[in-house]
């Protein structure tokens, strides 16, 4: 299994100059303050969300409707879809655009955890240089706050996706039932925290959770993803070679602010996949309700609630977890150092959620914030029920560092770091030179302006004697990568790129 993953971020957007915010054109002016002139290059014509992994392609989802309703309030607004989309490929592979109603980072590719981490990391310094320079137009200082959260307590959830690279011989059946018992206990180190509980259009106070998405997973498995959401998506929009890939495109994870928990998450997730791969999962791990126990799990941030197996008896969500923790110890204890990164700090997370969860407040999002709001409360002498709480809550996530929370802690010092600024800088401007994003993001860097149109597996140049197509579908190996960026590297012109 090759080691290739990403993660797709959709943010909050807001203006405080303003009483009625429209979020469309905000994102998409947004998505166009990049410093990078805008181009509506994007190709869509290989995207098909209705093609199902089970099998099939689905007639309808479920928010089509809804994007129907989109499509009329639209129709007032004098730009085009492209316009409105305002689709960005980056120079160092990352995509930047506006999925509607807030502005989507998505990372390059990226074949270790440290170099996600940055990519991850530069996504959200590249969105605050934008907002700046939106405030700048706008002429009001912090006018645009952006906020790397999933949740707007008013019943709006927006995502954070995890993505994967697996081997289409991998049977989908093993991934939806040795997959979604994994994903539903994750949350006791990936979960961002949360105040209060949302229900539809209803938002209820007076607890704190510990994931921010639980509220809206709705089914084990579906293809659709604003509408019945899944623990598991099964859209099959592998962006490779279909006939050997496939692309797991996971919903269910919070946005992280903490690095830690954003490569821990990532790092279990992709060895829980090579178990799966093996046919070395736990099998006595299935449970008996997955999405009632997304939503129990979350909502006891004492970590007490236990959950039913499947063949009776109940578990603990961090002995839930440890069933994986030792099917991949035996499995990779002789893997490489990033696998025995993840061993080691996936057994240290679990000791020390059993023993006191507070011991994690430097690199668990969900113990960081519940710290911080414990703190205040205990100043104030209020409760979970206090209105201030939700503010709070979302000031954790505000990306600027002026004013967000998180920040506030990492700049004293009190949040555990596994990369530094110069590797957060230097993946805003270039790609992993690991991966074929890399081959992508430098012939963005060296020829953008000869560029036709673009997409995850193919860039299309504009030639005198008519297209031509420069494939990454099949740009896997390391070796074929290599070769690939040299080639591009060395090019004087289009053309260089394309011979033998």
């Amino acid at each position: 299994m090759i080691r290739l993953f990403g993660i797709e971020t959709e943010y909050g957007i807001t203006r405080e100059d303003i009483d009625q915010l429209d979020p469309v054109v905000e994102s998409m002016e947004l998505v166009r303050s990049h410093r990078r002139p805008f181009r509506s290059d994007w190709d869509y014509s290989g995207e098909d969300p209705k093609q199902d992994a089970r099998g099939f392609r689905a007639k309808e989802l479920q928010q089509e409707k809804e994007e129907l309703e989109f499509e009329k309030q639209d129709r007032h607004r004098p730009f085009s879809f492209h316009e409105m989309k305002s689709d960005l490929m980056l120079g160092n592979g990352a995509r930047f655009y506006n999925d509607h109603t807030h502005p989507e980072y998505s990372t390059p590719e990226c074949g270790t955890l440290k170099s996600l981490v940055a990519h991850d990391r530069a996504g959200e310094r590249i969105l605050l240089d934008c907002a700046k320079r939106r405030n700048q137009v706008l002429g009001v200082e912090g006018a645009v706050q952006l906020y790397k959260n999933n949740s707007d307590f008013h019943g709006h959830s927006y995502g954070c996706h995890d993505n994967y690279m697996l081997p289409r011989s991998l049977p989908f059946s093993d991934l939806v039932t040795f997959l979604i018992p994994f994903l539903v206990t994750r949350q006791i180190y990936a979960g961002a925290g949360k105040v209060g509980i949302e229900s539809g259009n209803n938002y209820t106070q007076g607890l704190y959770q510990v994931s921010q998405r639980a509220d809206f997973m709705e089914v084990e498995a579906s293809i659709d993803t604003m509408h019945q959401r899944p623990i598991l998506n099964t859209r099959d929009e592998p962006h490779a070679d279909r006939s050997l890939y496939r692309r797991l495109h996971l919903i269910i994870g919070d946005a992280n602010m903490s690095e830690f928990a954003t490569a821990l998450k990532i790092g279990t997730t992709w060895l829980v996949l090579q178990l799966i791969e093996r046919g070395l999962a736990p099998k006595k791990a299935a449970l008996q309700n997955p999405v009632l126990s997304v939503r129990e799990l979350s909502r006891d941030s004492t970590l007490r609630q236990t959950i039913a197996l499947k063949d009776g008896g109940t578990i603990s969500s961090i002995d839930h977890q440890g069933l994986y923790l030792e099917a991949a110890k035996k499995a990779f204890e002789k893997g490489d150092a990033e696998t025995q990164w993840i061993l080691t700090n996936w057994e240290a997370t679990l000791v020390a959620l059993k023993s006191d969860p507070m011991q994690l407040s430097d690199r668990i999002d969900w113990i960081a914030k519940k710290w911080l709001l414990e703190t205040f409360m205990d100043a104030e002498g209020v409760d979970w029920t206090d209105p201030r709480l939700p503010s709070l809550d979302l000031s954790y996530h505000n990306i600027d560092p002026e004013r967000g929370l998180f920040h506030c802690l990492e700049s004293e010092g009190k949040i555990h770091r596994l990369i530094d600024e110069a590797a957060i800088q230097t993946a805003m401007d270039n790609p992993p030179l690991d991966t074929r994003a890399g081959v992508r993001g430098l012939l963005v860097q060296k020829y953008i302006d000869e560029i036709r149109k673009i997409q995850w597996e193919s860039v299309s140049f504009k030639r005198t004697l008519g297209e031509r197509v420069y494939p990454l579908d099949r740009l896997i190996d390391p070796k074929d990568v290599a070769a690939a960026i040299d080639r591009v590297q060395k090019s004087r012109t289009v053309d260089d790129i394309f011979k033998n």
